[in-house]
Parts: structure tokens; C-alpha cells; sequence
């Protein structure tokens, strides 16, 4: 697998709407389980994947404040529920809506992270993407990653604030 940044190639990795994605990770984000779709869909080998950070599969559409957002609600224990665009190895992308929630150990303690994402329907993609666009807009023009990430964060938190809803309400109103 390539050391560089993947180039987008505009292209969509096909799954379907029956189909499943699944992984789970270690308290560190570390992926430690993956499913065949996940695999196939991503184009990785279960080797490629075992061990290594989730966020390899992050596509820079992505904004940054949304995956705060994720951090924030499952490390205090809460599901998110979002859509997240993913980047395959070959430069492909796929769009999930994702139900992230801790795995918590026979003792209470974190143990990680468990991900089930299935696909979107096309028109909540398309009412998402302006959204995320604005997003990544806000975080591009700080001059530094933590002011952008600031931005992002404000900009979203705003544009909640403004529909009365949270995230959660904002992704199932879609």
C-alpha cells in the first residue's frame, strides 16, 4: 500500500444497500476487526487493515469538525450517527451512514470502538454534501489545522443552532 496521500479518483466503489459494513478498534482507533465488505469496498487486505489507524481510510472531503463531533459523543460512551465519506486504496470513494459506539470491557473499562455503516441513499448524499462543503470552506480558510478545526466546529455548531437540531437530529433528518 502506498506511503503517500491516495489521489480521489471521482470514482464510487460499489456496494449495495444490503450490505453491511463493519469494524471494530481498539481505544486508540486502531482497527482490529474488519468485515469482507469492509474490505472489499476499501480495497485492503485484512493484513493492509489489522493494526492500523481507521483514518487511513479518510477522504480530505471529509470535514475535520465533523469527525470532533465523533470523538466527542462515543468517547463519552454516546452513539453517533453521521455519514462520513471513505476513501478505498485505489483512490475510490464510498459514502456510509455510520453508527459508531464504544465497546465497553467486562470490567466497565473502554475497549474500543465498533462501527456499523450501511449505504445512503443518493438524496441524503446530495443534501449532506453542501453542508460538509461549507465545513471544509470554514476550515480552509484559518491560517493553522486547530484554528480550521475551531472554524469548522463553530460553523457547524451554528448551523445546528439555527435548524434547532443536533447532529444526530440533523443526519436522521435527512
Amino acid at each position: 500500500m502506498a506511503t503517500h496521500p491516495i489521489a480521489p479518483s471521482g470514482r464510487e466503489s460499489p456496494f449495495s444497500e444490503t450490505e453491511l459494513i463493519i469494524t471494530k478498534t481498539d481505544p486508540s482507533s486502531r482497527i482490529i476487526y474488519a468485515n469482507e465488505v469492509f474490505l472489499r469496498v476499501s480495497r485492503l487486505t485484512l493484513q493492509q487493515a489489522i493494526g492500523r489507524p481507521h483514518k487511513l481510510i479518510r477522504h480530505p472531503d471529509m470535514p475535520r469538525s465533523v469527525f470532533r463531533l465523533m470523538w466527542e459523543t462515543i468517547q463519552a460512551r454516546g452513539e453517533f450517527f453521521g455519514y462520513v465519506k471513505n476513501l478505498a486504496t485505489n483512490g475510490d470513494h464510498y459514502w456510509v451512514f455510520a453508527h459508531v459506539t464504544a465497546s465497553i470491557g467486562a470490567n466497565g473499562q473502554l475497549a474500543g470502538f465498533h462501527s456499523n455503516r450501511r449505504k445512503p441513499d443518493p438524496l441524503q448524499i446530495e443534501r449532506v454534501e453542501p453542508v460538509y462543503r461549507r465545513l471544509l470552506q470554514a476550515e480552509a480558510q484559518k491560517p493553522d489545522r486547530d484554528q480550521g478545526l475551531k472554524a469548522g466546529t463553530e460553523t457547524l455548531s451554528t448551523l445546528l443552532r439555527e435548524r434547532g437540531l443536533s447532529y444526530e437530529q440533523f443526519a436522521f433528518s435527512l
